[in-house]
């Protein structure tokens, strides 16, 4: 329990720490190629608020290296001398992209062609997506160890690259990635959304709007895409959490996706929308291809039933979200008058949280659909877990911690965008310029 709501809570602040560089420098690149002050102002701002959840990341992501020690120790003393290497290595990467970060700013005034200036942001985006990509790494590992063998007992012929570069690795480091990048998209434009709701009609919302819906729906495409491959990989590899997550039962050919649904207590699905041949598409590219189901699994193998609904989140709002920012994209090209109105708007500001209830139902899907394995077919949950009984303890801690920081997050963000509103930011920048 400890370990999933520190986890939970750190996807958020992990999420904006990799997503939100890239939106900086893309802003302000479109800024100097436009010579647009709102981007460059977009750049600026953005940058702000994005310190401030580097800051609150740091200790999330030190409370998750204290409790992979302290709460799975069995674990940390097998998978450490194997993928050590990543750990690492996400380490460095984050100190690569904090060192850069605080040059990048530090300088904004120092350089008068800012050409130059965005050069420091490349360094921080390959460092939060390296960062992001070194810790995936070790997930992937858990999902699918290999780089080593044990013969009685004992861990013999370690291979950290073997480890590194698993068969789980290139579908859930860049479904992470993707995903890191839409979810900034859009959680930006349902800021500037929010903004246009209020009242404000500044062309700056108007802009953040548009950049930020586009780019998420170039990331929300590619993660729909990404997620394919991921059913694929499961289809073969894990076939057992797929099998869960679908509520498929028995084995069979031109299998349907279940989507929603209740189970009854003979396991019969109710209420489903079921889309012929599905399953089999998304899990072998083929309609007609077999499919393994629960059937082929002991009680003790099968994950937890309840993922589906998992699945069913994640899945519903990357399809929402596709939809929306394609209805908004063609919406602008075409003038279409309903983009604009208040409805339509609310739908956006609502897009930023549920792309985040989709992170957090995808991390409850990949975390709850490995069990009863916490290093698959090695070890168990049960058999890495601590036997310390101070557990309740530090779930209490953390929790007072966890809610203080999201608080404080939300508290000092409110304050520093609402004393320096978008107006007086332009009017001290143009008014500087012109002076």
């Amino acid at each position: 329990m400890l370990t999933i709501l520190t986890l939970s809570f750190h996807a958020i602040y992990a999420t904006i720490g990799v997503g939100v560089p890239l939106m900086i420098m893309i802003a302000q690149w479109v800024g100097i190629k436009k010579n647009d002050e709102h981007y460059l102002l977009m750049a600026r701002r953005w940058a702000r608020g994005y310190v401030i959840t580097v800051a609150v990341g740091v200790v999330t992501g030190t409370a998750i290296g204290l409790q992979l020690s302290l709460l799975w120790p069995n674990f940390m003393e097998l998978a450490g001398n194997v993928i050590a290497l990543p750990l690492f290595m996400e380490v460095f990467a984050f100190f690569f992209e904090a060192i850069f970060l605080g040059i990048y700013m530090y300088t904004w005034e120092r350089f008068k062609n800012q050409r130059k200036h965005l050069l420091f942001l490349i360094p921080v985006s390959l460092g939060a997506a390296f960062s992001a990509f070194f810790i995936t790494i070790v997930n992937s590992f858990m999902n699918a160890p290999q780089g080593f063998d044990i013969v009685n007992g004992e861990l013999i012929n370690v291979n950290p690259l073997g480890a590194i570069f698993n068969p789980a690795m290139p579908t859930k480091v860049a479904h992470v990635v993707a995903t890191a990048f839409m979810t900034a998209a859009f959680t930006l434009a349902s800021i500037a959304a929010f903004q246009l709701l209020k009242g404000s009609n500044h062309v700056y919302h108007k802009k953040a709007l548009f950049l930020t819906m586009k780019i998420g729906l170039i990331f929300s495409i590619a993660t729909a895409v990404i997620g394919d491959f991921s059913g694929k990989y499961l289809a073969e590899y894990q076939p057992e959490k797929l099998a869960a997550a679908e509520w498929h039962f028995e084995t069979e050919e031109n299998a349907p996706l279940v989507m929603f649904g209740i189970l009854d207590d003979e396991q019969n699905i109710k209420y489903a929308l079921k889309f012929p041949y599905l399953l089999s598409i998304l899990a072998h590219g083929d309609p007609n291809a077999e499919v393994i189901g629960l059937d082929q699994f002991s009680n003790f193998e099968s994950p937890p039933l309840y993922i589906h609904y998992f699945f069913d989140i994640m899945v519903a709002i990357g399809v929402f979200m596709i939809l929306l920012a394609l209805i908004y994209w063609i919406g602008v090209k075409r003038g279409w008058a309903f983009i604009n109105q208040k409805w339509f708007r609310m739908l956006i500001v609502l897009g930023g949280p549920l792309s985040f209830i989709a992170i957090e139902a995808g991390w409850w899907l990949t975390e709850f659909g490995r069990q009863p394995w916490i290093l698959r077919g090695i070890m168990t949950t049960g058999e890495a877990a601590t036997s310390s009984g101070h557990v309740g303890l530090m779930l209490i801690l953390f929790a007072i911690l966890y809610l203080i920081l999201g608080i404080g997050t939300i508290v000092i963000l409110r304050r520093l965008f609402k004393n320096n509103p978008v107006e007086r930011e332009l009017e001290n920048r143009l008014g500087g310029e012109q002076s």
